[in-house]
């Protein structure tokens, strides 16, 4: 072996070992400073000697390259659902046909994760493949985001030939947070639960994606092996462990039962504590040769079954209902309660949706509520118990004022949402300064979600005005940054000064107002000083403006706290002029629609669409007979076909090139 050769082996097995430490035994050797800096002299020497690199490299838990697809996994072992039983008298029933065959068959008893089943093989203890449950018969295969997991071993501890587990690939409840919360302030759909969360971040086509969503992994179950011999679950469990897998803890045995559903309940009651969502407990016979004579259905084993938890009620009392301020400015009734234990936690807060829940189930502080956790994880008042009554309680009204900045509360119509209008409100700075500084808007290179935390978090600013009072010095000290960083951040908000007068309308962060919007709203009123002045009856004269959008600049121009933060932004020396000109000389487009599709050789699409609408046009996603050109470039699909059909313009990027000389 060469000297690189040795250290990317020496390598490669520190950090799978200490890997394994953090992750799964939960006991780490080495701070993440020194892991990192194994990490990255492994990339380094991958690098130079990429004949050297294994495909299970700990470098590869980054993610690797995109994929367009992929490819169907046709599964040898069904992965077969469980039947499901929802009191203990169908657990009595399961246990008498058992026992109807093996009068001494013992049980194991699981937590049920609430995540994605997945395959994962290896061959002579090398990962090869990790698949998704699919129709239990044909899967996906998701390997490079099966990789990404850090509990996922890449090598086992022994050469077996060949194993197959099947485990549920799932979210903690803290990631789940954290990506809702990053997901809010870019302004993207939220994930429902940490379920869905999961799953649509396991079948992410680009694994580096994948990578940031903090998944994790139970494996609990082998199904094929060669080169061993395992009689029963336990041991199974113990072998997994033993080659490096994260699997359901507990392993005890029960000999009846009762003495199962006595586990069930524990579970039960332990499972609001939990870092991770559970929908239930699995009961399995314990041996294999009985599994084996027990035998299958055509949809589930006759060996297993899930017992799913009912909806656990308490009744309490609304002491008040209190309004918490989310990112994107909508305000949410909570009640206070006195505090009742559900599920295995105590509650003393529930949600109450918004204003249309209030008024629809009637529900007045002092009342007695019947309080239930929606999918075992939500508290949420779901019954008002009138008889109780004394005539004491009390209406709730939406206030005109937001709790957290004072600025004015607006309901639009059409919506249940009650939303904060001030840029400046605490319970929003992290999402506006986000939307502030994104490529669309103000484009600040530098200054990620990570170092947007930091600033809020040291005190340094307190919306997006305040960063270009920042200076260099302060920003060098912050965590992973410094002088060089710091001189670039700094001279990415300088840029930033100069941007055209759209830029800065779209990263107001105005609800409802878009760039293309932005771009028609800047070109009619030139100034900021001047759109301050718009009614709703002149911006709704503006083509692609409505009369929701125009009611929502009125409304945030209202606003003192909105009217001050563009005060600091126009003496910071950003541009609040449109210096475009009339565009009288550019107007060839004028009222004619674009639809681009395919590759184009000179142009990305967002640049000759930005030319398109220079020029006095409009782009659209969608063809209709309303299209007047379609731009197609290369390996242009379905809506070249659609122009076609319909009998709309195709112009190639030479002919769009004539079109703007």
């Amino acid at each position: 072996m060469t000297d690189p050769q040795i250290r990317i082996k020496e390598l490669t097995e520190q950090l799978n070992y200490h890997n394994h430490k953090y992750y799964v035994d939960d006991a780490p050797e080495i701070s993440d400073f020194e892991f990192d800096e194994m990490l990255l002299e492994l990339e380094r020497l991958e690098e130079e000697y990429p004949q050297y690199k294994s495909p299970n490299s700990p470098t590869v838990r980054v993610g690797g390259e995109a994929s367009s697809t992929f490819e169907k996994v046709h599964h040898d072992v069904e992965m077969q659902s469980l039947q499901k039983a929802f009191s203990k008298e169908e657990l009595m029933d399961f246990d008498r046909r058992v026992r109807a065959v093996f009068p001494g068959a013992e049980y194991v008893v699981e937590q049920k994760i609430d995540g994605l089943s997945v395959s994962i093989e290896y061959e002579n203890g090398e990962f090869v493949r990790g698949s998704t449950r699919g129709d239990g018969i044909t899967g996906e295969d998701i390997s490079e985001n099966i990789k990404t997991i850090r509990t996922v071993p890449l090598t086992l501890a022994d050469k077996i030939p060949f194993l197959e587990v099947r485990g549920e690939v799932f979210m903690p409840r803290n990631e789940f947070e954290r990506i809702n919360a990053l997901l809010e302030a870019s302004d993207q759909p939220v994930f429902a639960n940490p379920r869905n969360a999961a799953s649509g971040s396991l079948r992410q086509l680009d694994p580096k994606i994948t990578a940031e969503r903090g998944l994790d992994i139970f494996v609990f179950n082998i199904q094929q092996i060669r080169g061993a011999q395992i009689s029963s679950h336990t041991e199974g469990l113990e072998f997994l462990k033993r080659q490096g897998f994260k699997t359901i803890r507990d392993d005890r045995v029960f000999e009846t039962m009762d003495e199962a559903f006595g586990e069930i309940s524990r579970i039960g009651e332990e499972r609001g504590s939990l870092s991770y969502d559970i929908d239930g407990a699995v009961v399995k016979v314990n041996d294999f040769e009985m599994r084996g004579a027990l035998g299958v259905t055509a949809k589930f084993p006759r060996w297993a079954i899930a017992y799913k938890y009912p909806a656990e009620k308490q009744t309490t009392t609304v002491r008040d209902i209190r309004l918490q301020v989310g990112r994107t400015g909508v305000l949410t009734p909570l009640a206070v309660l006195d505090t009742v234990r559900i599920a295995g936690s105590n509650v003393s807060k529930a949600t109450l949706h918004n204003m249309d829940y209030i008024t629809e189930k009637d529900i007045r502080i002092g009342d007695t509520v019947v309080v239930q956790k929606a999918g075992d994880i939500i508290p949420a008042v779901v019954e008002v118990i009138k008889e109780d009554r004394s005539g004491d309680e009390k209406e709730f009204h939406m206030p005109e004022r937001c709790p957290e900045c004072g600025a004015a509360v607006v309901r639009e119509e059409g919506e249940a949402a009650y939303r904060c209008t001030g840029v400046n409100c605490p319970a929003q700075r992290f999402r506006h300064i986000v939307h502030f500084v994104a490529r669309d808007a103000m484009n600040i290179d530098g200054l990620g979600p990570s170092i947007i935390e930091q600033l809020i978090e040291r005190k340094m600013i307190e919306n997006a005005a305040d960063l270009y009072y920042l200076n260099a010095e302060s920003i060098a000290e912050m965590e992973k940054l410094g002088e060089k960083s710091a001189d670039n951040l700094m001279a990415s908000l300088e840029r930033s000064k100069t941007n055209p007068l759209y830029r800065l309308i779209f990263g107001l962060g105005i609800r409802h107002i878009g760039e293309k919007a932005a771009k028609v709203i800047a070109k009619k009123y030139k100034t900021i000083d001047n759109l301050k002045n718009a009614t709703v009856e002149e911006l709704t004269e503006i083509n692609d403006v409505g009369g929701v959008m125009a009611r929502s600049v009125v409304d945030f121009f209202k606003e003192p706290q909105n009217e001050t933060f563009l005060e600091r932004i126009a003496a910071a020396g950003v541009n609040c002029v449109d210096d475009s000109g009339d565009g009288e000389d550019d107007s060839r487009f004028e009222g004619k629609t674009f639809v681009l599709t395919g590759t184009l050789e000179h142009y990305k699409r967002s640049e000759a669409a930005a030319i398109i609408e220079k020029l006095g046009g409009k782009t659209s996603s969608s063809v209709s007979r309303k299209t007047d050109y379609v731009l197609a470039g290369a390996e242009a699909g379905s809506k070249l076909e659609k122009a076609r059909s319909l009998g709309v313009a195709v112009i190639s990027e030479d002919e769009f090139e004539e079109m703007i000389k």
